[in-house]
């Protein structure tokens, strides 16, 4: 009999495993593949930090991955770009996050869980789950075939965007305003900037599309379109052939990769955004992707994956201690997370839904009111519990909006296939 099961070993899974392993909790790991392997989301936020102190992986992280100091998004037309630098968010208290490679990053983080005291099981498949009054029995098959059942009091899904739970509940709803679709690879001698500048993520946005460049090494880069899924049936081609001809057909990106190489196969990922309806049961939990997953943009999934884990392993540690409180300390741990995701929700839905405005407003800050500020506190991993943060993000929202009646910033060409407009005075910006 284990206190809890963790089904994946990612981000999420490793975290709790390690949070509960160290509380003297027995935890096992099921992971279906074998460690290192290929994952997307390389870049991660500043607020990721104070976990992986917790964990007892800074210095390791330190030693094997790229800081990451802040961010550049620029219009694709290349009218403007503005840089952004974590140390200068509100109230800051971390200048800096990691770029990873994430089949070392995982590995990393899942080997960490092991040394910690954690079992784990790679190549180890969930094939059912049947759920009782005090506990679960989970049926698993190893990767020579071999079948068997383990107990537990809990179960932790982290299984990523297979979502193990929630398609057996039938809890999984998707957001039909964000069906996007994105091909990627990594890519050497893609054109950097100098000093701290080179470890920025790169943003490139264009009318219907929006690209990113992320330094994972000296040499290597990753580099990924993102896109209206309808936009890349429409194109008629394959991931490599997109990728190619969209890279293209971009003047700065071209240009940054002009002498780049590919070294990796084109991967492509489309329809991931989503959120399950429930994030508890009586005798689960939801955590990571595996609770819903918003979009690439703003590098937030990583981020919600850690800071849900934590949250849920602190849940569950706390249940264990005393059952009488589990009820409510589930619905607790609903309420945290989905507020959180919320808050990254609001961000990309302004980011895709009025996009040009989004652009204009952001690609002109000012310190008027600290509202740069706190933006950045949210790109930076702030869940903005502080009402100083709050308003000053629907001052900034409310820019936004108020932006395409009213030029409060001057009006952008955003892509070089739109005509650029008449210069415009500004007014209050963001």
């Amino acid at each position: 009999m284990y206190d809890v099961a963790i089904i994946g070993g990612g981000p999420a899974g490793s975290t709790a495993a390690t949070i509960l392993a160290r509380a003297g909790r027995r935890v096992v790991v099921l992971e279906r593949e074998k460690f290192p392997r290929f994952h997307i989301g390389e870049s991660l936020l500043p607020f990721s930090t104070q976990t992986f102190d917790r964990l007892g992986v800074r210095e390791k992280l330190d030693r094997a991955f790229l800081p990451k100091f802040g961010g550049e998004i620029m219009a694709a037309s290349g009218v403007r770009g503005v840089k952004f630098y974590f140390k200068d968010g509100f109230q800051s208290q971390r200048d800096r996050a990691y770029q990873v490679t994430r089949s070392e990053f995982d590995k990393l983080l899942l080997d960490h869980s092991r040394e910690i005291g954690a079992e784990v099981r790679e190549e180890t498949e969930v094939k059912s789950m049947d759920f009782a009054d005090d506990g679960v029995k989970i049926d698993i098959v190893d990767s020579a075939g071999a079948r068997s059942t383990i107990a537990c009091r809990y179960l932790l899904d982290c299984s990523g965007r297979q979502t193990l739970l929630g398609s057996f509940f039938k809890l999984k709803k998707t957001y039909d305003h964000l069906q996007k679709f994105s091909v990627f690879a990594h890519y050497e001698k893609v054109e950097r900037l100098p000093g701290r500048d080179a470890t920025l993520i790169r943003m490139v946005r264009g009318l219907d599309r929006w690209f990113w460049l992320i330094p994972l090494t000296e040499a290597r880069t990753s580099v990924g379109v993102v896109m209206d899924t309808a936009t890349f049936r429409a194109a008629k081609l394959s991931p490599e052939a997109a990728l190619e001809k969209f890279i293209a057909e971009q003047p700065i990106m071209a240009e940054r990769m002009k002498d780049a190489t590919r070294v990796s196969e084109v991967y492509s990922a489309g329809d991931y955004s989503y959120r399950n309806a429930t994030l508890h049961g009586d005798r689960w939990l939801l955590a990571g992707d595996a609770a819903g997953f918003i979009d690439p943009v703003f590098s937030s999934g990583v981020f919600l994956a850690i800071m849900s884990a934590e949250k849920a392993a602190d849940t569950i540690d706390e249940a264990l201690r005393d059952e009488h409180k589990r009820s409510r300390l589930f619905r607790k741990y609903s309420r945290s997370v989905n507020r959180i995701m919320d808050i990254y929700l609001t961000f990309v839905n302004a980011w895709y839904r009025r996009g040009k405005e989004f652009l204009e407003v952001f690609l002109n800050p000012t310190d008027t009111m600290q509202i740069a500020a706190a933006v950045n506190a949210v790109l930076a991993g702030n869940e903005g519990r502080q009402f100083a943060i709050k308003w000053r993000m629907w001052v900034f929202y409310f820019f936004v909006s108020a932006q395409r009646f009213f030029a409060f910033c001057p009006r952008l060409a955003i892509d070089t296939a739109e005509k650029v407009p008449s210069p415009q005075p500004a007014g209050a910006t963001s």
